[in-house]
């Protein structure tokens, strides 16, 4: 459906919640996982920039992401209550971490049956990380992976003398950087003081043992970070301010408008340049790479992001090269890829 199309759908969620909408996705395509980060800040502007007026009565995010920068919530939340007496969130699939983080500093949220939300541990990544042999990319760090490790040695194996509790830490300073472990504690306090400024836009001074339970529950409690949370879960066991009976027109509706993104992004289908590119490289008669192994690349433009309203459709693409260059010594093909921009792009409708 082409954005002067998804218009229609849109205002129909406006007119039925009374607000004025924006919409916020990123890519979760397998292989294309896109991240919330700090260029959507500036593209956010434009759009509340474009509202009738300042304050709106009624703000309302429609998102999808897995996550992104712990920074960005806040900047979003901030710049919210700027432009709106009323910010809302409504989730029709997924809002992960960052994402979550943001439904946070809604006065309410509005998820769909299918939604769910995530906890708000962040995994760290740094110039200090360990590195994956076969690929060299630095590898992730869960902040919870480490007190899990700490908490597993204590409770589990049950050493509790100092020197053996010294010797269990110096073993995994030996496989992680300590400076990466320092990172780690650090994006620890920060994503809980993330989640206090948050929930203080909307949240009163008397809330404060409600405010420090949702941050133990949501940064600590659920122990996995990839722990779907359900509506159910959402309001009973986290006391988030959700709502869930919903008009089966705006079920609908957001269900549809998900759907229409969804198609757009191709979270449906695997991104797999390379494989592509082997399949072209390929002799069909022999199932191999005939030498002499000639130069083949590919380019792939890719929806990555997404920022749109009734008003303004702002959409970031990625394009990347493919290109085979040899065939290694155990016959693994040897691939570059370049990243040859990526970009928003502006358009309002006609």
């Amino acid at each position: 459906m082409a954005y002067s199309d998804r218009i229609k759908l849109i205002k129909k969620i406006e007119e039925i919640r009374g607000s004025q909408v924006i919409c916020y996705l990123t890519s979760i395509r397998p292989n294309l996982n896109a991240q919330m980060s700090e260029d959507a800040v500036r593209v956010f502007f434009d759009h509340l920039l474009l509202l009738p007026s300042r304050p709106c009565e009624k703000l309302d995010i429609f998102i999808c992401s897995n996550g992104g920068s712990g920074t960005v919530p806040w900047r979003l939340v901030s710049l919210f209550r700027e432009y709106a007496k009323s910010f809302n969130v409504l989730i029709p699939y997924r809002a992960y971490s960052a994402a979550t983080l943001l439904a946070l500093g809604a006065d309410e949220i509005v998820m769909h049956p299918f939604a769910e939300m995530g906890p708000i541990d962040p995994t760290v990544s740094n110039d200090f990380n360990p590195v994956e042999v076969k690929t060299g990319r630095r590898l992730g760090i869960s902040v919870e992976d480490v007190k899990a490790y700490v908490t597993f040695i204590k409770s589990t194996v049950g050493i509790t003398h100092e020197d053996e509790l010294i010797k269990a830490i110096e073993i995994l300073a030996e496989k992680v950087h300590p400076l990466a472990l320092g990172n780690v504690e650090r994006f620890l306090s920060q994503s809980r003081m993330m989640a206090n400024k948050i929930l203080r836009t909307h949240m009163k001074t008397e809330d404060e043992h409600i405010i420090e339970e949702i941050i133990e529950n949501m940064a600590s409690k659920l122990y996995f970070h990839g722990h779907p949370i359900n509506r159910v879960e959402a309001i009973k066991e986290l006391k988030l301010k959700v709502v869930t009976e919903l008009p089966s027109a705006l079920e609908t509706a957001m269900w549809e408008l998900y759907k229409d993104y969804e198609s757009e992004f191709e979270n449906n289908v695997i991104y797999n340049p390379p494989g592509e590119l082997m399949a072209e490289a390929i002799d069909p008669n022999t199932d191999v790479v005939p030498p002499p192994v000639r130069l083949t690349q590919i380019k792939k433009s890719s929806l990555v992001a997404s920022v749109e309203s009734s008003r303004l459709s702002s959409k970031c693409t990625l394009e990347m090269r493919f290109a085979l260059h040899a065939i290694g010594a155990t016959g693994e093909p040897i691939i570059r890829q370049d990243v040859l921009s990526q970009k928003w792009d502006h358009s309002q409708p006609s």
